[in-house]
């Protein structure tokens, strides 16, 4: 077969067409496809399960959806500290064993270029049961895939679903799963609620409706406490909240 700059004639086509395909995806949710959604429906800070309006794509839960404490989360996959605090709630809900779930939800910023690529590769993944380990990859890679171009982000993409499915996932239904309509449909609606909830920037953290705020100071009030912080931009602080907030939940000293 032809070869084209080492690659063959079918290779090049194929990545064309996946990286029209997305863009396509990305035009969906920018188009917004959610208009018809009654989201005075929805309780925002309980799980939404899978229904017609995001697509039957439920909400992403890390943990033990139900454990006693939950927190939601939105987020941008191409925001940079969306990807330093990642690996920190992944820490969080291991050493709290069971008492904390954090919700995932897309909340995607404008001026980043891959963000809805990415959004709609991660959904893609989790229809094949991946969500969380193409998700975690997306933040620990961020550097590599950010300001790529669609061929080369395409590649990326491509390459990580290869490697966290082990070689097991299918590929063929990922490239079609990332211009889906049910993942427009769940990007859209994740969206809708954010902005409904004046989701300001990412990350953005929010128990009982109540912001966390994890990178400047604030104060929420749990079941009666009141617990106040002055900054929480090390990380390492903004994991003391969060024990803080679990622990008034929990009544624990």
């Amino acid at each position: 077969m032809k070869k084209v700059r080492g690659f063959s004639v079918a290779g090049v086509i194929a990545v064309v067409v996946v990286v029209a395909l997305i863009a396509v995806g990305a035009f969906l949710v920018i188009d917004g496809n959610n208009k018809a959604t009654n989201f005075n429906e929805y309780d925002f800070y309980s799980i939404i399960e899978p229904d017609a309006s995001n697509g039957n794509i439920g909400d992403h839960v890390k943990g033990d959806p139900n454990a006693p404490v939950v927190i939601f989360e939105y987020a941008d996959y191409q925001c940079p500290g969306c990807a330093s605090i990642n690996k920190r709630v992944n820490n969080l809900i291991t050493e709290l064993d069971g008492k904390l779930a954090v919700v995932y939800r897309s909340f995607l910023l404008s001026y980043h270029q891959n963000g809805t690529a990415a959004a709609s590769a991660a959904e893609a993944a989790g229809l094949q049961g991946y969500w969380k380990p193409y998700a975690d990859k997306l933040f620990e890679e961020q550097s590599e895939w950010e300001y790529a171009s669609a061929s080369e982000r395409t590649e990326y993409f491509d390459k990580y679903f290869t490697e966290v499915t082990g070689g097991r996932g299918d590929l063929e239904k990922f490239h079609k799963d990332i211009a889906s309509e049910a993942v427009s449909k769940k990007i859209s609606f994740d969206m809708g609620i954010g902005r409904r909830i004046d989701v300001a920037g990412t990350p953005a953290f929010y128990i009982d409706g109540q912001l966390i705020s994890w990178n400047s100071a604030g104060e929420i009030v749990i079941d009666g406490k009141t617990i106040s912080w002055e900054e929480t931009t090390d990380g390492s602080g903004f994991a003391k909240v969060i024990k803080q907030i679990v622990a008034a939940k929990l009544g624990e000293e």
